[in-house]
């Protein structure tokens, strides 16, 4: 008979994620990342965290790769960009954010448009403000850029 404990697979790992508390969350979230993020969604954080753990089991995606899959989404997006610097958000992206004790999820779709809940908008911003109830900043209100305000 063997006694010796076996390692857990990693879709156990993954699948135990559900039911960790945040305390426990947040110490694997602190085994790989640097800093927490502004906002404390737990599936967001799960998410992360699943990521990393096969990403570590299993190894990352090989940079090239990377970069291909970042300009194909590039190249498919109809998200007009102002400039170089300007954040781009390729299509299928899901940014969330928790909102008076509500999360809200936008996806980008690959005409351009955002989608809340079966409702689409033409800019980042106008779904912000569809959630806010008056004028906000859509990259600053979902966490992609940091406020000009001082």
């Amino acid at each position: 008979m063997n006694t010796i404990p076996q390692p857990q697979s990693l879709a156990t790992r993954v699948a135990a994620l559900s039911s960790l508390s945040m305390k426990e969350l947040w110490v694997l979230w602190d085994r790989f990342f640097p800093r927490r993020p502004s906002h404390h969604n737990r599936n967001y954080i799960e998410g992360r965290v699943a990521y990393k753990l096969q990403e570590d089991a299993l190894g990352g995606i090989d940079p090239r790769v990377r970069k291909q899959l970042i300009k194909i989404g590039e190249d498919q997006s109809k998200i007009p960009g102002r400039n170089a610097s300007e954040i781009r958000i390729v299509p299928g992206t899901v940014m969330v954010r928790e909102y008076n004790n509500r999360e809200h999820r936008v996806t980008a779709l690959a005409d351009g448009l955002f989608e809340i809940e079966g409702k689409t908008f033409k800019s980042l911003s106008a779904a912000a403000r569809s959630i806010v109830g008056c004028q906000v900043s859509g990259p600053v209100f979902f966490g992609l850029k940091q406020s000009v305000r001082k």
